[in-house]
């Protein structure tokens, strides 16, 4: 359907039953694709405010280091195509996933680091979580 769209016409519009006046009103049609689980990969990570940086951001804040697997990635582009909701879709699937890292995470005083994996998004378990060394100070005092 998509390269049948963009051979598209202005004669192609009056045959369909569109009036003269307003096809004229039409300076540009366009067409656009669906997008694709790369191109979803993209969205998710390329922009300057992208989701992902955006959390990783937040937890920088909090002085944990946040990191997303190639196949986390992967597997909220094929959700957000799975439920047709495209690239407005993928805040809500990232949301869910993150929610209770973003709770728990930043209250712990021993968590290093972050790693969000396939399984945190396709079945919802807890991230994997890096913990910090304890100094040697830190464990005399134990």
């Amino acid at each position: 359907v998509g390269e049948l769209l963009k051979k598209l016409a202005p004669e192609d519009l009056l045959k369909f039953g569109l009036i003269p006046e307003f096809i004229g009103r039409l300076p540009v049609i366009a067409t656009l694709d669906a997008l694709d689980e790369s191109a979803l990969v993209r969205i998710l990570t390329e922009p300057k405010n992208s989701l992902s940086r955006q959390y990783k951001r937040l937890l920088e804040l909090d002085g944990i280091k946040l990191s997303f697997t190639s196949e986390a990635l992967n597997a909220v582009a094929k959700r957000a195509i799975d439920l047709k909701t495209g690239a407005r879709g993928l805040r809500a699937i990232m949301e869910d996933a993150m929610l209770e890292v973003m709770y728990e995470v930043p209250g712990s005083d021993n968590v290093d680091e972050v790693m969000i994996n396939e399984e945190t998004i396709n079945s919802g378990a807890y991230p994997l979580v890096g913990l910090k060394a304890e100094t040697e100070a830190e464990a005399a005092a134990s």
